[in-house]
């Protein structure tokens, strides 16, 4: 790394022009995160780093995460420093259950202010860690998501109609077993959010995996695409043993998510 940083940081570059995204409600056009390298690691390094109003944070190729060791190569890991208060301002703009689902474009300079940019490029967030207590950012973990790269997001769904639904207007309720679905998708049309319109089904009503339409070139990480994803399901409050168990169906199986994996 340290060999990488100082054989490039003489070398001045134009900044690149963030790619269009796919989809209107991306923000990446909005937000470019700026980091600086980081040669020296270790816990108090890096504890020092976020007493300085710093994050750590590291970026590679998705396929370091593969199951197979086969699929696996380390081009392009980058240990890296970011501002704390860009990053809290994109949280803030983008919203958490999103943000691993959006694409973002990173310039790498050789130090804070320096008009010397060393690489660039798209990348997508993976993974938040946390402190268990604080719940404070320890550091932050990226993968390159060039255009043509195939990425693994899971995207997170979002239910839309209920105002029209007319089983929620017979008495009804929104009965949710996904938060997210997982897409294998090229990085230049990987989906903020899916939204799942829900304004034609009436009680009893549900839609599978197979029913979400989304762009041609995604495919469902599912070995099962008959699995449902929601259901109105009908709201019977005649007994008291009816209604305690329409009060727990009632919540969300899986809720929606408010951190990265």
């Amino acid at each position: 790394m340290a060999k990488w940083w100082r054989s490039l940081r003489t070398a001045i570059q134009s900044p690149q022009q963030p790619l269009s995204p796919p989809q209107p409600f991306q923000s990446s056009r909005y937000h470019t995160i700026q980091a600086i390298p980081r040669e020296v690691v270790g816990s108090r390094v890096s504890a020092r780093e976020r007493e300085q109003g710093r994050i750590p944070a590291v970026v590679f190729s998705q396929s370091l995460l593969d199951i197979n060791p086969s699929n696996r190569y380390t081009s392009r890991k980058r240990l890296l420093t970011t501002e704390k208060k860009q990053i809290l301002a994109i949280l803030k703009s983008v919203e958490i259950p999103f943000f691993c689902s959006t694409t973002f474009p990173l310039q790498i300079r050789a130090g804070t202010g320096s008009s010397v940019l060393l690489e660039s490029g798209t990348v997508l967030p993976i993974k938040i860690h946390r402190d268990e207590k604080t719940g404070k950012i320890l550091n932050l973990v990226f993968a390159w998501a060039d255009e043509g790269t195939e990425m693994k997001v899971d995207v997170p769904v979002v239910f839309k109609g209920e105002e029209n639904c007319p089983g929620l207007k017979k008495g009804g309720h929104l009965k949710m077993m996904r938060s997210t679905l997982k897409y294998l998708c090229p990085a230049e049309h990987i989906p903020q959010k899916i939204e799942v319109d829900i304004s034609n089904l009436d009680i009893e009503d549900g839609l599978f995996m197979r029913d979400i339409e989304v762009h041609s070139s995604l495919k469902l990480l599912s070995k099962n695409e008959n699995m449902p994803v929601c259901k109105i399901v009908a709201t019977n409050l005649d007994t008291p043993e009816s209604a305690a168990l329409n009060l727990e169906s009632s919540e969300p199986a899986e809720k929606q998510p408010v951190e990265c994996l």
